[in-house]
């Protein structure tokens, strides 16, 4: 099926060139995936940028460490004046906050949905 696995770097270079794929190194010290629940951090990467057809895509190779997120700090006064707005009880108001990342509006607005 592929007669020539062993095709040196321009050779494939062009095979990707009659098929319209570009690639391209992209300088950069640190690239970081942001997740609900830590970063995803890569030290020292490689990152190639690969398009074709429309697509852009990255692939990215290094040094990689995951660091946790810090929760918020929820007060009790946040916590009071969330069930003061809603008419919730102290854990679920505190669940509202600590879910809205010590967001007193986002916790409100939600509770307010969730009792609609």
């Amino acid at each position: 099926m592929f007669p020539n696995l062993n095709l040196d770097p321009r050779a494939l270079k062009g095979v990707m060139d009659k098929l319209g794929i570009r690639s391209q190194n992209i300088e950069s010290t640190k690239v970081v995936i942001s997740c609900q629940d830590r970063d995803i951090v890569i030290e020292e990467p490689q990152v190639v940028l690969i398009e074709g057809q429309g697509v852009r895509s990255f692939q990215i190779s290094g040094d990689i460490r995951e660091v946790e997120k810090a929760k918020p700090e929820i007060s009790e006064e946040d916590i009071r004046f969330v069930q003061e707005q809603t008419g919730a009880g102290a854990a679920e108001a505190r669940q509202a906050l600590e879910d809205a990342k010590g967001d007193n509006a986002a916790a409100i607005l939600r509770l307010k949905k969730e009792g609609s």
